[in-house]
């Protein structure tokens, strides 16, 4: 036999000397496999937490009220007016007695009889050229439409009479002229400005100086009329008017 031909023997491991307990497969959990299971876990316990709230029943509560009944209101409507208007309309018929205006300014005046409860007011040109008081300091009272003393409601309207500070009053109160009819009115020393306003409004007014100067009518208030075509009388059909004028502190050729 030769050596050659023996079956070789296979090398024997030599035994384990380590103890058993360093012999088992101890696995240890990663960490990110730890993060999954606890947010899976925290999911689940989440929508239990969810729906428990949601399931949860709530309270009712009953509030019972008690209706007290009301106490009576005490009617005064005879005891007094409803309203500020009531009340006013009573004032206003109540009559007062007429302050004296006569000397003061005219804005004084209305101040005054403001005061007094008389509130309708309005004044006009007691010279009877009628100008506009645009300026009530400007303007002094020489006649008031009710005398001093009277008694009268305090709704009434007050009319005062006035001229500017430095004129003289008149010895009678001149308003301006009514308006025309179907008559020419006499126009002679009224002034132009109130000699329009008394004629139709579409009549054509023709004005010229009856001085030698030829001059230009322009404050028709501050003008008087010396003569006039038509004459006083003559039937007004619509035909033009003409006027001559001079100045108030002048005299008519």
């Amino acid at each position: 036999m030769s050596w050659n031909n023996q079956p070789q023997q296979q090398p024997v491991q030599p035994p384990d000397a380590r103890p058993g307990w360093a012999r088992k497969r101890i696995i240890i959990p990663s960490a990110f496999g730890l993060f999954c299971f606890g947010v899976v876990i925290g999911a689940a316990g989440g929508g239990n937490t969810e729906n428990a709230a949601r399931e949860k029943p709530v309270p009712t509560v009953t509030k019972t009220v008690t209706a007290h009944p009301k106490e009576p209101v005490a009617d005064t409507t005879d005891d007094k007016p409803t309203n500020a208007k009531e009340s006013a309309d009573q004032d206003a018929e109540k009559p007062k007695a007429m302050p004296d205006f006569v000397g003061m300014g005219l804005q004084s005046a209305q101040d005054a009889a403001q005061k007094q409860g008389f509130y309708s007011l309005t004044s006009h040109d007691s010279s009877g050229r009628d100008r506009m008081q645009a300026f009530d300091r400007n303007w002094k009272v020489c006649s008031q439409n009710y005398k001093a003393g009277k008694t009268i409601p305090l709704d009434t309207e007050l009319d005062f009479g006035a001229v500017k500070l430095e004129e003289t009053c008149p010895t009678a109160d001149q308003k301006a002229p009514a308006p025309a009819g179907d008559t020419m009115p006499n126009f002679a020393g009224k002034s132009v400005k109130a000699a329009r306003g008394a004629l139709d409004s579409g009549t054509s007014i023709t004005v010229t100086d009856a001085g030698a100067d030829d001059r230009m009518v322009l404050l028709e208030s501050n003008w008087k009329v010396c003569t006039q075509s038509p004459s006083p009388g003559v039937a007004l059909k619509g035909q033009p008017v003409e006027f001559t004028a001079v100045k108030y502190e002048e005299s008519c050729p």
